[in-house]
């Protein structure tokens, strides 16, 4: 049987749950099947075969010299050899990369070794570090140095020193090494700008992200009535860039009738909410999680960064329109029945739009259908073993 070996920094949180169900999806089909991860991440139980490699100490390390000297991917040597060793014994017919930054590995390492083997190489892109040199979104920042070099990179992501063209050609150069590699973003945002980047000349193929149509479902009872119209965000972490700001500053251009409930939140962050805004810390119970998307009547997600998140279509999932920015491939997950797209920044049209949609509702049965045809887990991570089988022309 063909074997399918993943490399991901998680096993059991955001692209850790995506690696997962495309694990799932190769045994059913008949593979056998790896995932690699980091040591720093909690196992979780899975139907594969998971090695751990590394561990929470080297990460540290290795996340205290990337803030001091650009050096994200630089080091964690030894970890990385043993990951190569991993490799070497297991033999697989594809190596599939999610993400392989945030202070783990060495990729100049793991990239030579590549470089030695005729095994294809699928990187499944979550997000824009593999051709820049550094960050992971740019959008923030307005920056197009991407595109020739990284020169002058106004990122502020260290103390001492910004290696940004450094980091560029180190990436461009190993990978250029590698014979049989493609990318797959997971957004058509991302696949347009991949195509304007270093890496244009590689078979690049988008393919979405999917959600468990059976966890994330309608509620069967009514939504909570009382009057109010409930609004909903979540975040694995929220800051700026995922518009914590902006539902603070809507909240107060919203009358009472407008409740805001806003999940993944730290202690602190709770604690400073105006009245108003209901603050929840991170769940990783799916069922309360999809209770919660299940009794809104709107999701709004005012995101200043994202590839292709998750929560959009979890909403529709269950049955609950979106609002979200004009930001990355955001808007690819909803319609005109499903959603509104609102102009980047625009918290004042985000409001009315809100106020719009509480007289005028969405049909929740439109979202759900919208869920089954093009966000069904199933349906899009055998996407993955259609492109292995056409790679290795079986």
């Amino acid at each position: 049987m063909p074997k399918l070996f993943q490399i991901n920094e998680c096993l059991n949180l955001s692209t850790g749950k995506i690696a997962q169900a495309i694990d799932e999806m190769a045994l059913l089909r008949g593979w056998e099947s790896y995932i690699a991860y980091s040591g720093r991440e909690k196992a979780v139980p899975s139907k594969s075969h998971t090695i751990c490699i590394g561990n929470y100490a080297d990460a540290c390390m290795h996340y205290a010299r990337q803030r001091l000297f650009d050096n994200e991917g630089l080091l964690s040597k030894r970890y990385t050899r043993e990951l190569i060793a991993k490799i070497d014994k297991v033999q697989p017919d594809i190596i599939q990369l999610h993400n392989i930054h945030d202070h783990w590995l060495n990729y100049p390492l793991l990239f030579e070794y590549f470089a030695t083997l005729y095994t294809p190489i699928v990187w499944v892109q979550h997000d824009c570090w593999a051709f820049t040199g550094g960050c992971m979104y740019f959008d923030m920042l307005n920056c197009s140095r991407w595109k020739n070099g990284c020169k002058g990179c106004p990122d502020k992501r260290t103390l001492l020193k910004n290696q940004s063209v450094r980091n560029f050609n180190l990436k461009r150069d190993y990978l250029a090494k590698i014979k049989n590699l493609t990318f797959v973003p997971v957004s058509d945002w991302l696949a347009d700008i991949l195509r304007e980047s270093v890496q244009k000349d590689r078979p690049i193929i988008t393919i979405h992200n999917g959600t468990d149509l059976n966890t994330f479902k309608p509620i069967n009872s009514l939504k909570p009535s009382n009057g109010k119209f409930r609004i909903l965000g979540v975040a694995a972490v929220w800051d700026a860039r995922k518009g914590l700001d902006d539902f603070v500053e809507l909240k107060s251009m919203l009358s009472d009738d407008f409740v805001i409930t806003l999940v993944g939140l730290t202690k602190k962050q709770i604690k400073n909410l105006p009245a108003g805004i209901a603050g929840i810390g991170r769940t990783s119970n799916v069922q309360e999680l999809a209770k919660l998307y299940g009794e809104s009547d709107v999701f709004v997600n005012p995101t200043y960064s994202d590839n292709f998140p998750t929560t959009n279509i979890e909403a529709l999932a269950c049955g609950t329109p979106v609002i979200t920015y004009k930001t990355g491939g955001s808007p690819e997950a909803i319609d005109n029945k499903t959603g509104i797209v609102i102009k980047q920044g625009d918290v004042v049209s985000l409001a009315n739009a809100i106020m719009w949609m509480k007289g005028n509702p969405f049909s929740s049965a439109d979202c759900r259908k919208r869920a089954e045809d093009h966000f069904d887990k199933d349906k899009c991570f055998e996407k993955y073993i259609e492109l292995y089988d056409e790679i290795l022309n079986i």
